[in-house]
């Protein structure tokens, strides 16, 4: 357990702490850098990560029960309009969530009774970012996002 975390804590955050959110997120991107099966995504991404993984963190962070930064500092956490200008499919949801669920297992909440929840969460929100159905046809929700990002 943290120094400083109450006994029986009620969030992730309050399991993880600051910390190790950072380092959540952390193992994340260097799984994304590393693992063959998330070449794709990490190609949708700049080739410096710093700046994403500052994002991600304090999402995460706020999305996990810590303090909610997100939206002062960069706007609307719309997170299917974030991801709408990717080709993000089966196959991308997959890898990402591969990069979260180990990046899971070696953080404090891999032996949590919320660690289960967390994944399904992942789970869904990996969901809201598919563009493309099953066929690889760009979904009409996300094509209408686009086109409304091209009109400017």
């Amino acid at each position: 357990m943290l120094r400083g975390m109450p006994e029986n804590p009620q969030t992730p955050y309050q399991i993880l702490g600051d910390e190790g959110v950072r380092a959540l997120v952390d193992d994340f991107y260097d799984r994304m850098d590393t693992l063959p099966e998330a070449r794709r995504i990490r190609e949708m991404h700049d080739v410096d990560l710093s700046e994403i993984r500052e994002r991600l963190y304090i999402f995460i962070r706020g999305w996990m029960g810590g303090p909610a930064e997100y939206a002062a500092r960069y706007g609307s956490a719309n997170i299917p309009s974030l991801h709408a200008p990717f080709d993000i499919g089966v196959e991308e949801r997959e890898a990402w969530l591969l990069c979260m669920e180990q990046a899971l297992d070696q953080s404090a909440l891999a032996t949590s009774p919320l660690r289960e929840r967390v994944s399904t969460l992942f789970r869904r929100m990996a969901e809201m970012c598919e563009t493309l159905d099953e066929s690889g046809k760009l979904k009409p929700h996300f094509a209408s996002i686009r086109a409304e990002m091209a009109a400017g």
